[in-house]
């Protein structure tokens, strides 16, 4: 416990000393440091634990147990290789000293939400988690459309905290105190209070993670954010909101049957419209920050599945669930943290997210377009990559309970395959689209024709990560013995059947048969090259169909690639266009935030300023408004309790 409690004090005495500090370059020095050393000293104890060697407690009211230090190596993992990032994307940006301060103390919080076992103390944290965060999303305040963004994720934010508020104190009335344990010793609740709390959670977790139409702020954040902190957000604050949905799940004890269709409902409306959403956007940042809505909803479709098998005794679908749903955390933790820093690394080199304005950056940035494309294949969910893995065992974990439920649970299967494989097949076309057009053909603006390739330091994370994609989809069989404790502490009585070995170790297959794939490739590959060495290679223009030099107005844009899917879909996305003798443009506004938050915003606007005309600022007022307050509180305490 004494490393983690280290880690703390690292990053919060980071956090101090660059906050004190007046000169720019010991800011970043005090900020990265202390996020690289409380990284490192805080995965120590994370690592122990995950390997079996028991959880750890103290007389604090903080512990460590494998759901806790399964999230906790990623969060402080993909902190690491940020910070390593950030030495080279923060040079020449000397006005980021917002940057500096609250980076580490959102790590810091974040790492204090998993590890945190008593219920105000993780709200506390849950609150400096987001307020570090919404300075982090508004460190280039002096744009207008960041200010917007931060409004809008701090609304969210508090929106959410105030269901959590709500949850907590419920479970408190009911233990007595705000203790984990305590918590669990309640089980079974009454099946309306256990409903109640579940939806509680359901929103205020789903909130942060970004589960629709909870999402609103997400793609307003994510490209207003600096571009190792939009990958850090992603990456991992947003797994905060599934490890609260996992952690009330403890608490609440066996789950209804509506929980888990409930859970799949949401997660198929996640993962389609926000692919959907991606596949329509112009903006680098937030084309990646609507991918992170369509795994969300990947992620919940296994943890629903995994509560249908739970409410069944289905140890096959709760497995099956669980486990892809874990295994899909870290594997968005790197494929998305990947892609942000991809995507900050062509941003910083170009000074420019809008896609259509790039083009023939793999000739300038080789690293960077590599690794993109790698965790591009991974986001899709093609094999060999690890992005390939965690969908396979939730598509078996669907298939399965295909053949064995009935009624809705059986429609809610079916949906789910098609739900998935659906968004599957348009990720492809979205990340065709990206890559195709960011980094093949001409340039499209004379301005990016001098881009170089990123520092050494911004390369090192992108490639360890891209190495990570390859690893865990060649090699899955390192991770599954620790997401099958996780199950078995979510369920004590969980035990695995013959079935379930059948399953899991078809992986080594899969694994092999990716193995030789690979080894057939590099063969073809250092055979051709040795074929084409002895040979005289002559350049010369191709068949050119009457023009000898295509221009960049010649390409597909991003407008044009995904037009054909916005007709397609114009019922549900309403696309706007705008078109001159030169140009076309298609824009898309979010349903949700159109048809729900955008009026109920409005409307909270309206009664705020009729609020604001009753202040006449006399004390007989205000003396008045504190009775009728207190009264009210007291008559909700006498009739209900809570």
């Amino acid at each position: 416990m004494i490393f983690l409690i280290s880690s703390f004090l690292f990053l919060l005495i980071g956090s101090l000393l660059s906050f004190l500090c007046r000169c720019e370059e010991t800011k970043k020095w005090m900020a990265l440091g202390g996020v690289m050393v409380g990284s490192v000293t805080g995965l120590i104890p994370a690592v122990f634990v995950l390997a079996g060697k028991g959880p750890l407690s103290s007389s604090l009211p903080i512990g460590l147990d494998l759901l806790s230090a399964f999230f906790l190596i990623a969060i402080l993992f993909v902190s690491l290789l940020t910070a390593l990032y950030s030495w080279g994307y923060l040079k020449g940006e000397p006005h980021m000293t917002v940057y500096c301060t609250f980076f580490p103390l959102l790590v810091g919080a974040m790492e204090a939400v998993v590890v945190a076992r008593d219920g105000f103390l993780f709200l506390i944290c849950w609150e400096v988690m987001s307020l570090a965060s919404f300075f982090l999303v508004t460190a280039e305040h002096e744009t207008p459309k960041v200010r917007h963004a931060g409004w809008i994720y701090l609304i969210a934010t508090h929106l959410a905290t105030a269901f959590l508020m709500a949850f907590f104190v419920i479970l408190f009335k009911k233990a007595g105190s705000f203790a984990f344990d305590d918590f669990v010793r309640l089980s079974p609740l009454s099946a309306s209070l256990s409903g109640i709390l579940f939806l509680a959670a359901l929103i205020g977790f789903g909130t942060k993670a970004g589960i629709f139409p909870f999402h609103v702020w997400l793609p307003h954040a994510h490209p207003a954010a600096p571009s190792p902190i939009s990958a850090l957000m992603s990456g991992v604050m947003i797994k905060t909101g599934i490890y609260g949905i996992l952690r009330a799940f403890t608490f609440l004890g066996p789950p209804p049957l509506w929980w888990g269709e409930t859970l799949i409902v949401a997660g198929i409306f996640s993962a389609v419209l926000g692919v959907l959403y991606a596949l329509m956007q112009h903006d680098l940042k937030r084309l990646l920050a609507y991918h992170s809505v369509e795994n969300i909803g990947i992620i919940v479709i296994g943890i629903g599945l995994g509560f249908i098998g739970r409410t069944l005794h289905n140890p096959i679908l709760q497995l099956l669930g669980f486990t892809g749903a874990l295994f899909h955390v870290w594997n968005h933790a790197i494929f998305k943290g990947l892609l942000f820093l991809g995507a900050g690394s062509v941003v910083h080199a170009t000074h420019t997210r809008a896609i259509d304005r790039l083009g023939g950056l793999l000739k300038k940035m080789p690293v960077t377009g590599t690794t993109f494309l790698i965790a591009s294949a991974a986001i899709c969910g093609l094999p060999p990559l690890n992005g390939f893995i965690s969908e396979w065992l939730i598509y078996v974990g669907l298939f399965r309970a295909s053949q064995s439920l009935s009624q809705l649970p059986l429609f809610l299967s079916v949906a789910g395959v098609v739900g998935i494989a659906f968004a599957g097949g348009l990720a492809i076309a979205c990340f065709t689209k990206v890559f195709g057009v960011v980094f093949l053909g001409e340039p499209r603006d004379p301005t990016i024709d001098g881009v170089k390739e990123s520092s050494l330091s911004m390369r090192v994370p992108m490639g360890i990560l891209a190495l990570l994609c390859i690893g865990l989809g060649l090699y899955p069989q390192f991770v599954l013995p620790v997401l099958i404790s996780i199950c078995q502490q979510l369920d004590p009585s969980l035990l695995l059947t013959s079935a379930l070995n059948e399953t899991f170790s078809s992986l080594s297959t899969i694994s092999i048969i990716f193995v030789m794939l690979l080894i057939l490739i590099a063969s073809l590959l250092i055979f051709c090259r040795f074929q084409l060495k002895s040979k005289i290679i002559r350049k010369a223009l191709t068949w050119d169909c009457g023009y000898a030099l295509p221009s960049s107005r010649m390409q597909y844009t991003a407008a044009s690639f995904g037009e054909p899917i916005g007709t397609f879909f114009r019922v549900l996305l309403k696309p706007i266009t705008s078109s001159r003798a030169d140009h076309f443009e298609e824009h898309v506004v979010d349903l949700s935030e159109r048809s729900f938050f955008a009026p109920l915003f409005q409307r909270a606007n309206r009664f705020l300023t009729f609020v604001r005309r009753q202040q006449r600022n006399r004390i007989q007022d205000y003396l008045m408004y504190i009775f009728m307050t207190l009264v009210i509180l007291l008559l909700w305490e006498v009739w209900f309790g809570i």
